[in-house]
């Protein structure tokens, strides 16, 4: 078993539980008990329906600056799953993580546990044992009954609340919201970023005795020209260039995390020539992602009708092009027919692709969705993301776009 590869490890985790998923946090809590896991330094921990991992990614990046010793846990990953575990700002290596998922697969027992819940567990594992002055973990799924959750967050964040997960959350904004507000503790911050957040988020941040951060009440953001503001529970900054991650929306994931920080500043204090370091040096893959060179190629895992109308906004924010081209794959779980709608009115012609595994969908059925919803534009059909995007690039012109968006798997097959 110790000499097992991370590839052979990740192999072997996915066959450790009957379903992909089943929330719940009585198993994680058990292992986390037996592996005798302690964290000692503060924990920020992020849901919310999109947003998630930009917010991580500026968070991590401003605590970093400063020269804390930072934890930071997302997922998915886009092409390694290093990518999903960072320390001091680099990923783990691999020989670190067969380390950790040995513990988790000792100390387990016959405990059945998901991929999400391993791979959550290993990521502990090896946190506890660095000296770690600050923890960052993104909720994989929902926020009430998520692994990450089996840890009691500092303060927690909620960036946005939309609807995606309905067979696991509910179906309604006001369902998913109680779900998502499941992160929210007792005497801690409760930082909501959504503009206009379900009553039950306000609810839950009521029923548990969080400490309420809202959104254009206790902080907010205005953009200044080239610039823009914030304000929060530390004050005002003015004057802040705009964070690399590209697009409008990124102005609010940014304001969250300061305002996260904010709460936490007796513990973690944070110069602001660290905030502009930051914003100006973050990065994250896949979110608006502009390769070099021409035609432009953008890269966007929006995977949902709110993360794909965000998307449709930030083309439209990006300069004129004579024809929007598209490389689409999705996976069955989806509101395809909703990603579509939000999109099209941006796009002049359609490659589809058809993505791996069992949740991928053919490209046969995208075209049948894309016909039921009356979309005029030429439509091209592939059995993979690297045929469309070969076909698209053969076709573009020099002043054209590209755009290769709808999964976390569509884009990870442009990088392939």
């Amino acid at each position: 078993m110790s000499g097992r590869t991370l590839a052979a490890w990740l192999e072997y985790i996915e066959q450790q539980h009957p379903q992909s998923i089943a929330l719940g946090l009585e198993r994680v809590a058990d292992v986390l008990q037996k592996l005798q896991i302690r964290i000692n330094c503060p924990i920020i921990t992020v849901g919310g329906t999109n947003g998630k991992g930009s917010t991580c990614a500026m968070l991590d990046a401003m605590l970093n600056s400063a020269g804390y010793r930072t934890g930071l846990y997302t997922s998915p990953h886009l092409v390694r799953y290093n990518e999903r575990v960072r320390i001091a700002g680099r990923e783990a290596d691999d020989g670190a993580l067969c380390e950790a998922f040995a513990a988790v697969e000792q100390a387990r027992g016959a405990v059945p546990l998901t991929y999400f819940e391993f791979g959550t567990l290993a990521a502990l594992f090896l946190f506890a044992k660095e000296n770690l002055e600050a923890l960052i973990l993104e909720v994989g799924l929902g926020g009430r009954l998520d692994a990450v959750n089996v840890l009691d967050a500092d303060c927690a964040v909620l960036t946005s609340i939309g609807i995606d997960h309905v067979e696991y959350l509910g179906s309604t904004r006001e369902e998913i919201g109680r779900e998502k507000a499941g992160i929210f503790r007792a005497g801690r911050p409760a930082v909501v970023a959504d503009p206009q957040p379900p009553d039950s988020v306000l609810a839950e941040i009521h029923r548990v005795g969080a400490v309420p951060v809202l959104l254009g009440r206790d902080f907010g953001y205005a953009k200044q020209g080239t610039q823009w503001s914030c304000w929060g529970p530390a004050g005002k900054r003015s004057g802040l260039a705009h964070p690399a991650l590209r697009g409008g929306v990124q102005l609010r994931n940014a304001s969250a995390a300061i305002a996260a920080l904010d709460t936490q500043r007796q513990r973690l204090p944070v110069a602001m020539k660290d905030v502009r370091r930051a914003l100006a040096e973050v990065a994250l893959p896949g979110r608006f992602q502009v390769l070099p060179g021409r035609p432009q190629v953008v890269l966007d895992v929006a995977h949902n009708p709110e993360a794909a109308a965000v998307l449709a906004a930030n083309l439209g924010d990006s300069g004129f092009s004579p024809e929007t081209i598209a490389v689409f794959g999705m996976l069955k779980d989806k509101d395809i027919a909703g990603v579509v709608r939000a999109v099209a009115p941006r796009v002049t012609r359609w490659h589809l692709a058809s993505l791996p595994g069992a949740r991928g969908v053919e490209s046969s059925f995208l075209k049948k969705v894309l016909f039921k919803e009356k979309i005029q534009e030429p439509i091209f059909e592939h059995a993979s993301v690297a045929e469309a995007l070969a076909a698209a690039r053969k076709e573009a012109a020099e002043n054209d776009k590209i755009i290769v968006f709808g999964s976390f798997l569509t884009v990870a097959g442009a990088y392939g």
